[in-house]
């Protein structure tokens, strides 16, 4: 899986991209990782989305600087709606985009951290858009949404992070009449589609990894951009 360097405006950054099999051209996916960061699974989200016949690119929105300093300036990002983590997205969409074996159409999907993203950039030259969980949600979220891209979400009804979420979103879609598929799987908790260390833990705090659910996810995923994306 090859790693390259993204032009922003903030300067270059890395960023893994992943190319399905066979002829193109085709949609595009942008990839935006977790509050952990551009961590292991990262490549096997990226492959599972070329094998589905999608572009990866994922930007590494901790690239510049001290860990510490990346993780409060792309947070603040998240909540400003502002700030080189932004441009560094658009930054992935315009790299897809100008990719000859691109159709030039590119979605957008996010988990935690990266699905707030994904719903906040959901206006911004995306043809659908995947938040995992993005808990919190926004703030003012009607008015982030206006003019947003379709949106397909999944939530974890054991998220502590997410109470309150999945109703939320769903007026916020339907008062923009937004096309939207939003699921909460009753036996998943936060971070269920990502593999991180220590799931032991990390599940009875009401986080960690669900095969199961990530499976059924990723299907509802695909047969949304299919449909936003291919169509």
């Amino acid at each position: 899986m090859p790693s390259i360097e993204l032009d922003t405006p903030a300067g270059p950054i890395d960023a893994l991209v992943d190319i399905p099999e066979g002829d193109g051209p085709w949609p595009g996916v942008v990839v935006v990782h977790d509050a952990i960061g551009y961590q292991p699974d990262k490549e096997a989200v990226s492959e599972r989305i070329a094998a589905a016949g999608y572009l990866a690119v994922t930007p590494n929105l901790y690239a510049r600087g001290g860990r510490a300093r990346c993780i409060s300036t792309v947070m603040r990002a998240a909540l400003t709606k502002q700030g080189p983590a932004i441009e560094d997205i658009a930054a992935a969409r315009d790299y897809l985009q100008g990719r000859p074996d691109c159709t030039g159409t590119v979605g957008i999907a996010g988990f935690c951290m990266g699905g707030q993203f994904a719903l906040i950039m959901s206006p911004a030259g995306f043809g659908a858009s995947a938040p995992f969980y993005g808990t919190p949600l926004p703030k003012n979220l009607e008015q982030t949404l206006q003019g947003a891209c379709p949106i397909v979400a999944s939530f974890g009804a054991r998220d502590p992070l997410g109470r309150g979420a999945p109703a939320k979103l769903n007026r916020a879609v339907a008062a923009h009449g937004i096309a939207a598929d939003i699921k909460v799987y009753p036996g998943a908790g936060h971070s269920f589609a990502n593999q991180l260390p220590a799931q032991s833990l990390l599940r009875v705090t009401g986080f960690g990894y669900n095969e199961a659910v990530a499976e059924d996810a990723w299907q509802r995923v695909f047969a949304f951009f299919d449909e936003h994306l291919r169509g």
